[in-house]
């Protein structure tokens, strides 16, 4: 025991002695070797629905160096780096082309790509593109490459823009907006059959004037047996977010604003359209409604909206539990009509209004499963008297009619009508399915109405048996075959002779909601 004691430091000075004296002694995983490839993460980066003149969001590569041994990569670079629509951050440097890049063993490599294509065809027709080029690698003379490739197509690009008066939209290419694009007052904006309009992140829609989206004189359907309006019907105009045609966007809320009609707007018309991924569908704001010239209107037919999200939203919130968010419809004291219409999957609102707001249902249904159903807290639809910042109680000029409707969702309460004692003549909740615990009375209470009440013809808290609910993506909001919604004998005029799909609704006794059933 003694000796070990004596002879370890000892063998520690030889140890400090040999690490001195042994040179070029390093892991094995630092040693270089002259032969052996890559690896990488996918053989092809892919770009789907890139719109021209816009940057795309940003693409991993992965390589990966599967030798034990480090690696010198020679080269790396696009076949044409001085022209070429791609760009490249390699291991967190901007630029087209690398050499001498070390990887050691196991190890690997980062590379984003991003693409810009150059050619916008402003002045030629809708133009579909494939630009695909070589991301090109040498190790120890071995060449490999990976394919950078692009779907384009060419856009009407709207940026930070105030429309000309009389603006036509058409469907020839899509139409893309950036920031604020504005109908300035005593204009009119024209949104033809079949136009896509896609939004960045944060951009907004401001009509001023007037909007015009299918208009009648634009676009009627046909009333033969063949002539109804699907999903997609080639004549249905598409507002919805830039990055929707990927996989992980296509049903994500809150990626763009939405449409906001501001004070001065009148006489706007949304028929045959889809509207998703937004903060707000259509955001009606009017700071004064006590002057009545002053009260934005819409009436939206045929429509659906959905994948509504205002989360992080920052807006002062009203002086009650309504707090604002997202909505499919939001209305701070203007005149919303709603026919023939779905608004589905919203995280908070389906239909907000607020203050002196006019809000008319008539065969709607509003549907509200979003993907996570349990960030939902707040009634599909709700509606109070209180200004937007919760200072001001308004005593008239605003009404709530809910006709053969259907307004249900994931949580027990999906009506909330906060005050009602101080509106309640200007309520009309008739021949509808609701859920609700508030309101499930037979007798009105003292701020409370009674909507159980024989006369009202209303179904409370049966599952109206939508075909296919809980997916997403594909969720069905048409009535299933044994719907308590199904042939209702209470209808309110006026009857909607043709529902959401354009099938023919049965005059006496018509189903509830956008949808009539298909037996």
């Amino acid at each position: 025991m003694l000796k070990i004691r004596y002879l370890l430091p000892v063998f520690l000075l030889l140890s400090g002695i040999a690490s001195l004296t042994i040179s070029g002694c390093k892991p094995r995983e630092e040693e270089l070797q002259t032969t052996g490839g890559l690896a990488f993460s996918a053989d092809t980066v892919k770009f789907d629905t890139v719109f021209t003149t816009i940057r795309t969001v940003t693409k991993r590569l992965w390589v990966y160096n599967r030798n034990p041994k480090a690696v010198n990569v020679d080269l790396v670079s696009l076949d044409s780096p001085a022209t070429s629509p791609y760009t490249l951050l390699i291991n967190g440097d901007l630029k087209q082309t690398a050499t001498n890049l070390f990887i050691r063993g196991n190890d690997s490599l980062l590379i984003l790509v991003r693409a810009l294509l150059k050619d916008n065809g402003q002045n030629g027709l809708a133009k579909n593109l494939v630009v695909q080029e070589n991301l090109n690698f040498r190790t120890n003379g071995q060449d490999q490459h990976v394919l950078l490739r692009s779907f384009g197509q060419n856009i009407y690009l709207h940026q930070d823009a105030a429309l000309p008066c009389g603006e036509v939209w058409t469907n020839d290419r899509p139409h893309v907006l950036y920031g604020q694009v504005v109908v300035p007052a005593g204009c009119t904006l024209r949104i033809k059959p079949g136009t896509r309009v896609y939004a960045h992140a944060g951009a907004r829609l401001i009509v001023q004037g007037t909007l015009l989206v299918n208009s009648t004189a634009d676009y009627m359907p046909g009333t033969g047996p063949t002539d109804t309006v699907k999903a997609t019907n080639a004549n249905i105009v598409r507002f919805m977010g830039d990055r929707s045609g990927e996989t992980q966007y296509a049903t994500a809320p809150g990626q763009w604003t939405g449409i906001e009609f501001d004070a001065s707007s009148r006489g706007n018309v949304i028929r045959y359209a889809l509207i998703q991924n937004a903060t707000f569908g259509a955001f009606l704001y009017n700071p004064t409604p006590q002057s009545q010239s002053f009260r934005p209107d819409v009436t939206i037919q045929n429509s659906v909206i959905r994948y509504i999200s205002g989360a992080g939203v920052s807006a002062a919130a009203a002086a009650s539990n309504l707090g604002l968010s997202g909505a499919g419809v939001l209305s701070v004291s203007g005149d919303v009509t709603l026919e023939n219409t779905l608004l589905s999957d919203c995280y908070e609102y389906a239909v907000l209004g607020y203050g002196a707001s006019s809000i008319a249902l008539n065969y709607c249904t509003i549907a509200n499963y979003p993907a996570v159903s349990a960030v939902r807290k707040t009634a599909s639809l709700a509606f109070t008297n209180m200004s937007l910042d919760g200072t001001v109680k308004y005593t008239n000029g605003q009404t709530l009619t809910v006709v053969n409707s259907i307004v249900w969702g994931s949580i027990d309460d999906e009506l909330f009508l906060e005050n009602y004692a101080d509106y309640k003549a200007a309520v009309t909740i008739k021949n509808s399915l609701l859920k609700t615990q508030l309101y499930k009375a037979s007798t009105d209470a003292a701020n409370a109405p009674g909507l159980a009440q024989t006369g009202l013809g209303n179904i409370l808290n049966k599952d109206p048996m939508f075909v296919r609910i809980n997916t997403v993506s594909s969720n069905d909001y048409r009535l299933g075959i044994n719907s308590p919604a199904l042939a209702s004998k209470n209808a309110v005029p006026p009857l909607i002779p043709r529902d959401l799909l354009n099938l023919p609704r049965n005059a006496s006794t018509p189903d509830l909601g956008a949808y009539r059933a298909t037996k």
